[in-house]
């Protein structure tokens, strides 16, 4: 005689419906988890940015950011080796947003070394000048000693001619104010 042995035999029909339900609840959960798709855009986004702030001198001006960005993205290449999409679909977007924060703070970096540069250009102009006038001003009095010596004090630009005061205008012309009743009339003259 010939035995098939199975665990519900025997057994109520609500533990088989259970054990079922289970079986299928958990085979429906191990496929919905294999078929979460591969976060390519993301990793795609995140390289594009590294890419960015590389370019943008990032390792110069802001390597702590850059630094972290791509550690950030080797831990999401490697969590994408190892199937596991969430967790590399996270890590690919925190890796871009570092990437992005590292080339705003090397783009606001060298803005600002341009800046000084030209300032520092600004002023040796701005000596060369003073130079120039004192040189000039010092031939000028060994030429003709006669000369009183002239200190250098800053003027003010003259106004415009459109702007200086004429002749007041005569009367009738211009603005002219009505004369208050002595009735109120609720704020109306």
């Amino acid at each position: 005689m010939v035995h098939i042995f199975s665990p519900l035999f025997g057994r109520p029909r609500g533990v088989r419906l259970a054990v079922s339900t289970l079986t299928l609840a958990f085979t429906l959960a191990l496929s919905g988890c294999a078929s979460t798709p591969p976060p390519d855009g993301i990793m795609n986004q995140a390289q594009v940015q590294l890419r960015a702030a590389r370019d943008a001198d990032a390792a110069d001006y802001a390597p702590v950011d850059l630094g972290f960005a791509q550690n950030k993205f080797q831990q999401a290449q490697a969590a994408m080796a190892k199937g596991k999409y969430d967790d590399a679909a996270t890590l690919a977007d925190e890796a871009r947003a570092d990437a992005e924060l590292a080339r705003a703070k090397a783009r606001l970096a060298a803005a600002r070394a341009q800046i000084q540069s030209k300032g520092e250009a600004n002023r040796q102009l701005r000596n060369q000048i003073d130079e120039s006038l004192s040189h000039e001003q010092q031939q000028d009095q060994s030429q003709n000693p006669a000369l009183p010596v002239q200190q250098q004090t800053p003027t003010d630009m003259p106004a415009p001619a459109a702007s200086s005061l004429a002749e007041p205008i005569p009367q009738g012309q211009g603005f002219q104010t009505v004369p208050q009743s002595t009735t109120d009339q609720g704020g109306h003259p």
